[in-house]
């Protein structure tokens, strides 16, 4: 992944969130919009209201890894119940990725 794509998802964490999942759920609106979102900037902050995280049968962190599979986009980390996903535009590229790690261990990683 790219310098300027990790640093997107740097920065990500520190503003408000793009997409809010409600009571609902992960629906195909949801994934629908940030999916859109991931193509137009390739890097989105996702928030989970108290009530999405009740009515889905994961824990949170089990939701973002769903989403970032179901959208082929990059978990780059979860704090609370906020989480933030990255993929490649069209200058980007997962060539140069290193291996996943644990969400929780992403700043460590991202100094390396």
């Amino acid at each position: 992944m790219s310098a300027s794509l990790r640093r997107r998802a740097k920065l990500a964490h520190h503003g408000p969130a793009d997409v809010i999942i409600g009571k609902k759920g992960v629906t195909p609106g949801v994934l629908r919009e940030i999916d859109e979102r991931l193509r137009a900037k390739g890097v989105v902050k996702v928030k989970m209201l108290r009530s999405a995280v009740e009515a889905e049968e994961e824990d949170r962190r089990g939701i973002a890894r769903r989403v970032a599979r179901m959208l082929n986009a990059r978990l780059m980390g979860v704090r609370g119940r906020t989480f933030v996903l990255a993929r490649p535009t069209g200058e980007d590229s997962f060539k140069d990725a290193r291996p996943a790690r644990p969400a929780g261990r992403w700043r460590a990683w991202l100094r390396r």
